[in-house]
């Protein structure tokens, strides 16, 4: 079995990430996949969260906004709304986002205000916390 699988991260913009990698986590709708070389097929839904994929003892991170992952034994495709690696991320932007979400969840009116305000919440936090890990 080979020790690494291909792996890109795509959104309608441009190719994120062409690489290798070792290992891999992906946020997908029910909760966090642990990818490995020769993992069974599988197509999954994925949700706001943070991926991380190992190369070479080396993690990268990245926020993502949903999308779709195919998983095959010896690649991984990612189709995603967004996604940004944490140099390209504007941390006053992403405060200032989790502001006006923390607004909206005590202001809100209807279901569809707060399921609107926690995913932005969600997606504001992750971008800050994928900001952190730049170093």
């Amino acid at each position: 079995m080979a020790d690494t699988f291909q792996l890109e991260i795509v959104t309608p913009e441009k190719m994120v990430v062409k690489d290798v990698a070792e290992e891999m986590q992906i946020p997908g709708k029910d909760g966090y996949l642990g990818i490995l070389p020769g993992h069974a097929p599988l197509i999954t839904e994925l949700a706001v969260g943070e991926i991380s994929y190992r190369k070479n003892s080396q993690t990268h991170y990245l926020a993502l906004a949903w999308g779709f992952a195919e998983v095959l034994p010896e690649k991984v495709t990612i189709l995603a709304e967004t996604a940004e690696r944490p140099q390209e991320i504007d941390v006053k932007r992403a405060q200032e986002s989790k502001q006006r979400a923390e607004e909206a969840l005590k202001n809100g009116k209807t279901e569809a205000d707060f399921t609107h305000a926690e995913d932005a919440l969600k997606r504001a936090e992750t971008r800050l916390q994928v900001a952190e890990k730049k170093g």
